[in-house]
C-alpha cells in the first residue's frame, strides 16, 4: 500500500501566501504598536477622554443644566440625579465644567503640540539642509531657548497686554484670546526638541543615495525637502508630538493655576484646580476631579508616546 503524506500549505489569498506578502514599514510599525498593551491602554483612555469632552453639550441638554449658570442657594450640593458630581462654590454643575474643561485642556495640548512641531520641523529642515552659518545660527537660537527658565518665561509672555499690540478690547477680554495666547506661547517655547530631532534626521538623510541623485539631477531645495527629506522624518516628529501633548497640558494647567491661563468663567482643568485650592478643606473633591483627569491624561499620552517610540 502506498502511504499518503499531507503537507500543510500556507494560508493564501488569491494564490499569494500571506507570509510572503510584502508589508510596508508603517504596517510593521502598527503591528508592533498594537502588540504593546500599555500603549493600547493609553490610546483607549485618550479616546474615552475625547468622547467625554465631546459629549458636554449632550450632557447639558439631557440634565437641563448650563456650564456657567450659577445658583448660590445650591452651593456645594452633594451628587444627585440632576448634578451627578454635585455643584461647586458657585452652584455650577461640576461634571459639566469638567467636560467643557476637558475640551479646552485637550485642545490646547493638541494644537500647542502641532504648532510647536510645525515650527520645530521648519527650523530643523533648514538647519540640516543648508548647514554652515545658517545651521550655526539656528542651533544657537535653539540652545538659547532651551537654556531659558521655562516657567518665568511663560509668566512674562502671559502677562503681555494684547491691547498694546493692536488687538481690540473686545477680543482681549474674550475667552478665545486667552486660548490663542496660550497656544502661541507654548508654540514659542516647545519647538526645540522637534527642531533638534528633525535636524539630526535631515543630516543623516542628506548622505543617502536618493537625495544625492535628486541633487545631481538639479532638483530644487524645496523639492528635496518636501519630497525626499520631510516624509522620512515623520517618525521622530510623531513620537516627539505625542510626548509633547502631555507636557503642554501640564503647562496650561500650571498657567491656569497661577491665574495666567484660561480665565473664568471659561472652564479648564487648570483653572478649576486653581479655584479649588482655597476650598480644599471644605470640598476636596473639587480639587480631586480635575487633578485626577490631568494625571490620567498625561500618563496615557506618555504611554502612547513610549509605544510609538518603540514601534
Amino acid at each position: 500500500m502506498t502511504e499518503t503524506t499531507s503537507t500543510a500549505l500556507p494560508l493564501s489569498v488569491s494564490g499569494v501566501s500571506i507570509a510572503d506578502r510584502p508589508q510596508s514599514v508603517w504596517q510593521l510599525r502598527w503591528r508592533r504598536l498594537a502588540k504593546n498593551r500599555v500603549a493600547m491602554l493609553g490610546a483607549v483612555v485618550l479616546i474615552l477622554l475625547a468622547l467625554f469632552a465631546a459629549g458636554a453639550p449632550v450632557y447639558e441638554r439631557l440634565m437641563g443644566v448650563n456650564v456657567n449658570d450659577t445658583n448660590l442657594l445650591n452651593r456645594f450640593s452633594p451628587p444627585s440625579a440632576q448634578h451627578i458630581l454635585g455643584t461647586d462654590e458657585a452652584g455650577r454643575d461640576v461634571l459639566a465644567r469638567l467636560m467643557y474643561g476637558g475640551r479646552i485642556s485637550l485642545l490646547v495640548g493638541l494644537l500647542g503640540a502641532v504648532s510647536a512641531a510645525m515650527v520645530g520641523t521648519l527650523i530643523g529642515l533648514i538647519a540640516g539642509y543648508y548647514r554652515g552659518r545658517t545651521e550655526a545660527l539656528l542651533m544657537r537660537i535653539t540652545d538659547g531657548v532651551i537654556s531659558l527658565p521655562l516657567l518665568p518665561l511663560l509668566i512674562v509672555f502671559a502677562a503681555i497686554d494684547l491691547q498694546k499690540l493692536g488687538f481690540s478690547e473686545e477680543f482681549v477680554r474674550s475667552s478665545a484670546a486667552n486660548f490663542y495666547r496660550i497656544v502661541f506661547i507654548i508654540a514659542l517655547v516647545e519647538w526645540t526638541t522637534v527642531a533638534r530631532l528633525v535636524r539630526a534626521s535631515t543630516l543623516s538623510l542628506m548622505t543617502r543615495e536618493f537625495v544625492l541623485a535628486a541633487r545631481t539631477q538639479g532638483a530644487s531645495a524645496r523639492h528635496i525637502l518636501s519630497v525626499h527629506i520631510l516624509p522620512n522624518t515623520t517618525s521622530p516628529i510623531i513620537v516627539a508630538l505625542s510626548l509633547a501633548v502631555g507636557q503642554i497640558i501640564l503647562l496650561e494647567s500650571t498657567l491656569s493655576f497661577l491665574g495666567l491661563g484660561i480665565q473664568p468663567p471659561t472652564p479648564s482643568w487648570g483653572n478649576m484646580l486653581n479655584n479649588a485650592q482655597e476650598l480644599i478643606s471644605r470640598a476636596p473633591e473639587l480639587a480631586f476631579y480635575p487633578g485626577f483627569l490631568i494625571f490620567i491624561t498625561v500618563i496615557a499620552v506618555n504611554f502612547v508616546g513610549d509605544g510609538l517610540q518603540d514601534a
